[in-house]
């Protein structure tokens, strides 16, 4: 479970505490748009973490996906099992084409 936050849209306050939780990406810089990767922007991009914010997904930022799993500590073996886990369950939803 979490949240979806469009970047089209996107309220002052929900842009400052995804900022302030270093989760929110910036539009590309200057060598992102000599390549046209930043057409129409923020439309198509954003941003969904699980409720407990050790796992996000930034949408169309420089890649299609950015699959993210984190937290404190040292337990690496839980943040892999959570990243395992959901790039399985996304590929259920969205086969991968090689």
């Amino acid at each position: 479970k979490g949240t979806f936050y469009p970047l089209t849209g996107m309220s002052k306050e929900v842009q400052q505490k995804l900022i302030d939780d270093h989760f929110l990406f910036k539009e590309g810089d200057r060598f992102l748009q000599a390549a046209n990767a930043c057409r129409f922007w923020p439309t198509g991009r954003g941003i969904f973490h699980n409720d407990a914010k050790t796992f996000l997904v930034w949408c169309n930022e420089e890649d299609h996906l950015r699959i993210i799993s984190m937290q404190m500590g040292g337990d690496l073996g839980q943040v892999y099992r959570r990243l395992v886990t959901a790039v399985n369950e996304i590929e259920k939803r969205l086969p991968f084409s090689h």
